[in-house]
């Protein structure tokens, strides 16, 4: 977003200086309008038409829709995580549950979060497809079009608000997780079979199918299997020293680089 260059238009009606140089012909108007646009932050458009032509508008527009969508899909994932118990929310004193549970804490804020981005990014996607469009560069549709600008901004700072807020309630569940990932030992398939491969047994993924299909994988029949395999003892004992939870690559450095 911050990216987007906005652009305007100070070069008369059709764009090409027409009145200006009538009024004084051996001025440099196309400098002076320059220094002008770019004095106040903005980027000189040096063609327009009978208006600028919102280009750069649109992008903002399209761009600020794409944040909204991935903010969208974060606010779904957050409230999937609660409903599986990985994050719980802090109560807030006076807060109203739910109409016949009374002892259930909703999400709202992260409903109301995905719904304002909803609502924000079908006025925001309207801007960005319509506004590059004028009917021989002189169609004005776009002036009632651009006077709801504050809806789709609106929309999306209470979105923007509400997520924060709901950001500001959670906590983890840690024994939750770690449950969910001692159930899980199926992840650690991927490594089992990179370090078959690594030392040249063949076939790794049908052998794991052929062990595992229809029975899903325990820890035990997983650690039985790496016995079996004919690598060098460091190898094996490294894969049967790996847990679900720790089998996460470089995920902590990564993140601390955020």
């Amino acid at each position: 977003i911050a990216g987007v260059a906005m652009t305007a238009k100070f070069n008369g009606a059709v764009g090409n200086y027409n009145a200006h140089l009538s009024a004084w012909p051996a001025f440099d108007w196309e400098s002076f309008n320059r220094r002008f646009i770019e004095s106040l932050g903005l980027t000189f458009n040096e063609y327009t038409i009978q208006i600028e032509p919102h280009d750069a508008m649109a992008e903002l527009f399209d761009a600020i829709a794409r944040g909204n969508t991935m903010l969208i899909d974060a606010c779904r994932d957050i409230w999937m995580y609660i409903s599986l118990g990985y994050f719980k929310q802090k109560l807030k004193e006076g807060e109203v549950g739910s109409s016949t549970m009374p002892h259930k804490v909703n999400p709202i804020d992260f409903e109301n979060a995905e719904g304002n981005f909803g609502i924000a990014n079908a006025v925001l996607r309207h801007f960005s497809e319509k506004l590059p469009i004028s009917r021989m560069q002189r169609d004005l549709t776009d002036s009632t079009v651009l006077r709801n600008m504050g809806v789709g901004f609106g929309h999306t700072v209470l979105a923007l608000d509400s997520c924060l807020r709901g950001l500001g309630k959670l906590e983890a569940e840690p024994a939750r997780l770690a449950a969910d990932l001692d159930d899980c030992w199926e992840v650690l398939a991927e490594p089992v079979q990179t370090v078959m491969r690594r030392f040249g047994i063949e076939n790794p993924y049908e052998q794991l199918k052929a062990m595992t299909r229809g029975k899903g994988i325990t820890r035990d029949a997983l650690h039985d299997f790496i016995r079996t395999l004919a690598i060098p003892a460091e190898a094996r004992d490294h894969l049967l020293a790996m847990t679900p939870a720790s089998y996460v690559g470089k995920a902590a450095e990564l993140a601390r680089r955020i």
